[in-house]
C-alpha cells in the first residue's frame, strides 16, 4: 500500500456521505499554497500529507479514447457529423466512457498508488466545437462542420454521453473547446486576433458553446489560444466570468490550451513576462492551466499580484470536478468505476463504428457505375488505398482491427474473380509522369483510385502544415490526370477531413465517394457502399466550393460569402448534399399547431423510398427569412431526422421547430424575433428542394 492510500482513512474529504462542496472546501482549507498551485497545473502531483494522488488532467476522446493504446477507433467528427445521426453520435459517446473508464481503472491497478498517467484520466478535453468556416482550416476534421445547428445538436448529444444522467456522478467530464474564435489560420494561431462582428459571435461562432453550456451541462471550457477583439481567450475576464459564467451559468472549471498561457506575454504582449501571464490567466477566471505557466502563480502570490483567495476560487471549481467523477469516493459507489478491461475494443463496440463508418460515406457523383458487380474486375490505385492514417485521422486510438480500403475490397469481391492493386504515387509530392507506366493499368476494367489526405497534410500546427489551397497535392493530380486522359472509368474515393477542388473530377470521374476519415472499419464500410451491400446515406456538413481562389481571405472572420448560409454562389456540392442508389419523394408538406399558441410550429410530410433498393434518407428542414430587415443567412438548417425506408415504404415525418428558431441578430449581437414572413421547407440539400415551400408568418 502506498503512502497516499494509507492515509486516504484519516481525512474528511474521502468520507463519502459527505456533500462534495463541504469535502473540497475541506481540502483547500488544508493544503499550503504551494500545494494549491501544484493542483493548478494539467499534471497535478501527489499532496501525499493529505492523502490526494497525482492526476492529470490531459485526455483526448474525439471520436474514441485517444493517445492510450487499444481503443474502438470511430469516425473522425467530421464523419460523425456526415451520418446527421443524434442517436448514433450518442451511443458512440457512451462506447467511448466504458473504454475510458476501463483504462482509468486499469491504469490506477498499475500505478500501485491510484495515481493517474497522462491520457488514462477521466477528464477529456472533446469534442471540438468550433465552426468549419473556412475548408482550408487544418482543423475541420476534428469539428461536426459549418453549420452551427448540427455542431450544437452533435456535441450536446457527445457530452451527455460522456459525462452520463446520475444525478451525483460524472461517467467522464467532457470540454467544450477552443473557446472562441478558433478556426484558423493555424500558423498564426498564437499571435492571431480573431475580430469578430456580434452579429457573427451571436448568430454563428457562440451557439453551440451556449448549447453545451446551458443545455448538456458540459463539466469544462477550454480556451482557445488566439485572441478574439482583442481579447486573450484564455485570460478574458469578459468572456470566462460575464459571458460562461455569469450570462450562462457555468458551473464547471475553466482550462487553457496547452501553453497558450505562454502566448500572452511571448506574442499576444498582453503581459511583460511569465509570472505576470498566469496572475492574469488566473485574476481572470483560467482555472487550470496545460503547460506550465502556473508555476509561477507562487511567485505571483509572494508579489502580491494575486491573493490566496484566487487560488481557491480556482482550486474549488477544479477539485469539484474530480469529486463529480469519483475521484475520493470508493468503487462501488461510482458509475462504470469497475468496468472490465474487456470492454475495450468489445464486439458490441466494433459494431457501432462499421455503423457509423456506413453512414458516414457520402457519394457525390455516379453515372451509373456504381454500385459495382462483386465480379467487376477493376484496376485498384491510389496512396489511401491502403493507408492507416487515412482511417484514424487525428487525434485518435489505435486498433487491431483497422481495415484499408484494399482489405475492404477484397472481403467484398467475389473470390472468383480479379482485381489489381497498382503501385501507386506518393500521398504527397510533385507530379509524376505516368504515360511511361502504362502496363499498370488494364485498359479494359474500371480504376478505383483512393486519394486525398491525411494529417500529414491537414491537421493542428504541430502535426502539419496547413494548406494555403485545398487542391490535390500535385502528385495525386497528375495521377488523375492521366487516367482521365487514357479514358479510364474512375471511381474516385476521396479520404479527407474537409473539401477538396473537384472541379475536374466532377466532369470526368464517373463517380465519386467521400469518406471522411472513417474510423477501425473504414474500409469495409467503404467497400460495402460500391459494392452495393449498403447504400450510402452520408450527407455533407460542408460546403465544396467551385472555385477556392474566390473564398474570402482566411485571416477575415466575417461570415459574408462563408458555408451555406451566406454563400450565393461558388457551390460545387452544397451542405447537406447526398446521393443514394434509391430515390426518396415527398408529399403532402404542412405546418401544423400555432406558433403564438404553443411556441413551436411542427412541420410534416410524407416521404417515400420510390427506388428499388432499402436506404436511409436524412430528412433536413430548412428555414429562409422574406425581409428579414437585417443582415441574415440566406438559408438556415432548423431540424433533421434520418428515417430508413424499405422500397415503396412511406412514412410521416414531423419536426418541431421552436419560436426561438425563427429568431435573428441585430448589429449589436442582440437576438429578436422579426416580423416578416419566414419559408420554410424540406430539402434534399441546403440548395434543392425536397417538398414546396410553406409560410410562418411571424408578425402578430
Amino acid at each position: 500500500m502506498s503512502k497516499v492510500q494509507a492515509k486516504r482513512g484519516k481525512f474528511v474529504w474521502y468520507d463519502d456521505s459527505l456533500p462534495f462542496e463541504e469535502r473540497v472546501e475541506a481540502i483547500i482549507k488544508a493544503m499550503t499554497v504551494k500545494e494549491k498551485v501544484s493542483q493548478l497545473l494539467h499534471d497535478a502531483p501527489a499532496v501525499e500529507r493529505l492523502g490526494i494522488p497525482a492526476y492529470n488532467y490531459w485526455s483526448e476522446a474525439l471520436h474514441g479514447v485517444a493517445r492510450a493504446g487499444m481503443a474502438t477507433v470511430f469516425p473522425q467528427a467530421i464523419g460523425m457529423a456526415a451520418t446527421f445521426d443524434t442517436d448514433l453520435e450518442y451511443r458512440m459517446g457512451c462506447a467511448i466512457a466504458v473504454e475510458a473508464r476501463a483504462k482509468h481503472a486499469a491504469a490506477k491497478r498499475l500505478s500501485g498508488d491510484s495515481s493517474t498517467p497522462i491520457y488514462r484520466g477521466l477528464t477529456f478535453w472533446s469534442p471540438n466545437i468550433n465552426i468549419f468556416r473556412d475548408p482550408r482550416w487544418g482543423r475541420g476534421q476534428e469539428t461536426f462542420g459549418e453549420d452551427p445547428y448540427l455542431t450544437g445538436k452533435m456535441g450536446a448529444v457527445f457530452v451527455r454521453a460522456l459525462q452520463g444522467d446520475d444525478p451525483k456522478y460524472l461517467k467522464l467530464a467532457a470540454c467544450a473547446k477552443h473557446f472562441w474564435g478558433h478556426s484558423g489560420p493555424e500558423a498564426e494561431r498564437h499571435q492571431f486576433d480573431a475580430k469578430i462582428s456580434r452579429r457573427d459571435a451571436t448568430q454563428t461562432y457562440l451557439p453551440a458553446f451556449k448549447k453545451l453550456v446551458t443545455e448538456a451541462k458540459v463539466e469544462s471550457v477550454m480556451g482557445a489560444y488566439n485572441r478574439t477583439n482583442g481579447q486573450v481567450c484564455c485570460g478574458s475576464a469578459k468572456y470566462i466570468r460575464e459571458l460562461l459564467r455569469k450570462k450562462w451559468g457555468f458551473q464547471g472549471h475553466f482550462v487553457s490550451d496547452c501553453w497558450a498561457i505562454m502566448d500572452f506575454h511571448l506574442h499576444h504582449k498582453v503581459t511583460p513576462d511569465q509570472t505576470a501571464s498566469a496572475a492574469y490567466a488566473l485574476k481572470n477566471g483560467c482555472n487550470l492551466n496545460c503547460g506550465c505557466s502556473f508555476e509561477k502563480l507562487l511567485d505571483a502570490y509572494e508579489k502580491k499580484m494575486i491573493t490566496e483567495a484566487d487560488l481557491d476560487e480556482a482550486l474549488r471549481h477544479v477539485l469539484m470536478t474530480r469529486m463529480k467523477l469519483g475521484c475520493f469516493d470508493r468503487d462501488e459507489l461510482v458509475p462504470l468505476a469497475k468496468t472490465p478491461i474487456s470492454k475495450v475494443h468489445c464486439a458490441e463496440h466494433r459494431a457501432i463504428a462499421l455503423e457509423a463508418a456506413r453512414k458516414s460515406v457520402v457519394l457525390l457523383k455516379n453515372d451509373g457505375i456504381l454500385p459495382l458487380k462483386p465480379t467487376a474486375k477493376l484496376n485498384l490505385t491510389g496512396p489511401n488505398l491502403t493507408s492507416l492514417p487515412a482511417l484514424w485521422g487525428n487525434y485518435n486510438g489505435f486498433s487491431d482491427h483497422m481495415t484499408t480500403v484494399l482489405e475492404g475490397i477484397a472481403a467484398c469481391a467475389d473470390p472468383g474473380t480479379s482485381f489489381e492493386p497498382r503501385s501507386s504515387v506518393p500521398l504527397n509530392g510533385p507530379a509524376v509522369d505516368l504515360s511511361a507506366r502504362s502496363w499498370l493499368y488494364d485498359k479494359k476494367f474500371p480504376v478505383v483510385a483512393v486519394v486525398g489526405f491525411d494529417e500529414s497534410i491537414e491537421g493542428e500546427e504541430s502535426d502539419s502544415t496547413e494548406r494555403n489551397t485545398i487542391a490535390l497535392p500535385a502528385s495525386q493530380r497528375s495521377m488523375l490526370d492521366y487516367l482521365y486522359k487514357e479514358g479510364f472509368r474512375v471511381v474516385l474515393v476521396v479520404m479527407a477531413g474537409s473539401p477538396i477542388d473537384l472541379r475536374e473530377d466532377v466532369k470526368k470521374a464517373a463517380a465519386i465517394v467521400y469518406a471522411a476519415y472513417p474510423g477501425e472499419a473504414g474500409g469495409t464500410a467503404i467497400a460495402e457502399v460500391l459494392f452495393g451491400k449498403v447504400c450510402p446515406s452520408g450527407r455533407l456538413p460542408f460546403t465544396f466550393p467551385i472555385n477556392p481562389k474566390k473564398l474570402p481571405d482566411f485571416h477575415d472572420y466575417s461570415m459574408a460569402a462563408r458555408t451555406y448560409r451566406y454563400m450565393k454562389d461558388n457551390i460545387l456540392f452544397p451542405f447537406g448534399f447526398g446521393l443514394s442508389y434509391t430515390e426518396f419523394a415527398y408529399s403532402n408538406a404542412r405546418v401544423v399547431d400555432s406558433l403564438a399558441k404553443k411556441g413551436r410550429v411542427t412541420v410534416s410530410a410524407n416521404v417515400a423510398n420510390v427506388g428499388d433498393c432499402t436506404g436511409d434518407e436524412v430528412v433536413q428542414l430548412y428555414i429562409s427569412h422574406t425581409k428579414p430587415g437585417v443582415e441574415a443567412p440566406l438559408v438556415e438548417l432548423k431540424g433533421f431526422k434520418r428515417v430508413r425506408l424499405e422500397p415503396g415504404e412511406s412514412q410521416r415525418v414531423s419536426i418541431d421547430v421552436p419560436a426561438e428558431a425563427f429568431r435573428l441578430v441585430d448589429a449589436q449581437g442582440r437576438w429578436f424575433m422579426p416580423k416578416d414572413d419566414v419559408e420554410i421547407f424540406f430539402g434534399h440539400d441546403s440548395r434543392t428542394l425536397a417538398s414546396k415551400v410553406l409560410t410562418v408568418k411571424l408578425a402578430k
